[in-house]
């Protein structure tokens, strides 16, 4: 599971980007993270990558801290940013191979995975092209299945379905469906509250770096829409 516990984060030692955030993901949540601009949604999880040092807490991946065990942790993620940057000058099965090797995974299970995901994504034909030639969509796929290629045991994704075309978008709430049945857990930010609250079994709302919605998505929205309780707690 994924515990975070009273983490905070400032970044000119006055205001809290992040302030005592607890949160508890568990194996097979899809759980949404939805906030307004600059409310803290990519701190946190750059945090949790450990990206980003924090000030105070902790935060532990399947028992491992992210501060004290910063590389066992770290091998049991995948994150993905809101905009990633590849090594553009690589082809897509070298990239591919290039986060393969960083994370152990042996030949035969990373050949099996990378063709199916470049099968499920429709980029087959451009693997041995380089990344440099790619469309965003296309740089968003291979970026999406170097994630998927040690088959993490949690994901991080910031605004996963940006730039992905519909059939894409499908195909990763597909993804997602079935690595939450093989025991990982999903957790990610975005801004289409239809998509969250559609997919995820979980949702946490994050205003101005203080959590101050999170549970069940049936818990949270009732009777009303989810869109409707993050504009309601907007305006408080």
């Amino acid at each position: 599971m994924l515990n975070i516990t009273n983490v905070s984060k400032s970044y000119d030692k006055k205001k809290n980007a992040i302030d005592k955030i607890n949160l508890e993901i568990l194996p097979g949540d899809i759980y949404g993270f939805i906030g307004h601009n600059g409310a803290g949604k990519t701190t946190l999880l750059k945090s949790i990558a450990g990206i980003l040092n924090f000030d105070e807490g902790d935060i532990t991946i399947f028992g491992k801290s992210i501060i004290k065990d910063n590389l066992d942790a770290k091998r049991l993620i995948a994150y993905i940013p809101d905009n990633p940057d590849v090594y553009e000058s690589l082809t897509g099965i070298q990239y591919l191979d290039f986060v393969a090797d960083a994370f152990d995974v042996s030949l035969e299970q990373r050949r099996l995975l990378i063709n199916k995901y470049a099968e499920m994504f429709e980029m087959s034909e451009v693997l041995n092209n380089q990344i440099s030639s790619y469309s965003h969509g296309m740089k968003q796929k291979i970026v999406i299945m170097s994630a998927l290629i040690h088959s993490p045991k949690a994901m991080l994704l910031d605004e996963p379905f940006v730039g992905l075309d519909p059939k894409a978008s499908f195909l990763l709430k597909d993804v997602f469906r079935h690595l939450v049945e093989q025991g990982s857990l999903i957790f990610f930010s975005t801004h289409v509250l239809e998509v969250a609250e559609k997919l995820c079994n979980k949702v946490a709302i994050i205003k101005n770096g203080r959590i101050v919605a999170n549970g069940t998505t049936e818990e949270i929205i009732k009777d009303k829409s989810l869109e409707n309780i993050f504009i309601d707690l907007l305006q408080e």
